[in-house]
């Protein structure tokens, strides 16, 4: 199923456990540090870019490289979302973020934040890094770059960016956690 972003509600709702999807639009890549700045920046009542208001978060710490006149990614693989377990929750709350695209899976406490707001996890395939970044069309501008090149939220334009798989759900179902409860039956 090919999406474009910004996602909708309404759209995230109607996403279904295993579903495959393929992203156009923009989005924002962000790992640790940008979501800690983020959420920091929120509270203190600091002006954040506006991107991140009903986003999809790519977890990503992308290799980018300058031409003089603007960037290409050139490497962007999904990163362990769970690093972001802790956070991931308050960011979806208070930005309503729609989706996020990382590898491994979170918490349940990140599954109850996508199933009160609207937001899926959409699983990429570890290991594509390159074919990943083949999909970013543009990138288009980059925030917080003080923190680095990978934690900055680079903001990019996708080109059918893919396959994702729908991972969790916004009605709390996970794929992670269906094979823990299975693990669990078999020891």
């Amino acid at each position: 199923m090919e999406l474009r972003t910004p996602l909708s509600e309404k759209t995230v709702r109607g996403l279904k456990l295993e579903d495959t999807v393929y992203l156009t639009g923009r989005m924002i890549t962000g790992r640790d540090g940008m979501h800690m700045r983020a959420i920091e920046y929120s509270r203190l009542g600091k002006t954040v870019p506006e991107e991140i208001e009903g986003s999809a978060i790519f977890h990503c710490g992308p290799v980018m490289v300058s031409d003089g006149r603007g960037w290409k990614a050139v490497a962007a693989g999904p990163t362990t979302s769970a690093r972001m377990d802790q956070l991931e929750p308050e960011m979806i709350r208070r930005f309503r973020v729609r989706a996020v695209i990382g590898k491994g899976g979170m918490s349940k406490e990140v599954g109850e934040a996508m199933r009160d707001t609207g937001c899926v996890y959409l699983a990429a395939v570890g290991g594509t890094a390159v074919s990943l970044a083949e999909s970013i069309a543009e990138v288009c501008g980059v925030e917080w770059s003080d923190l680095g090149m990978a934690e900055a939220m680079w903001k990019i334009r996708t080109e059918r960016m893919g396959p994702l798989t729908v991972a969790m759900d916004s009605e709390g179902n996970s794929l992670y956690e269906n094979v823990r409860s299975r693990m669990v039956r078999v020891i």
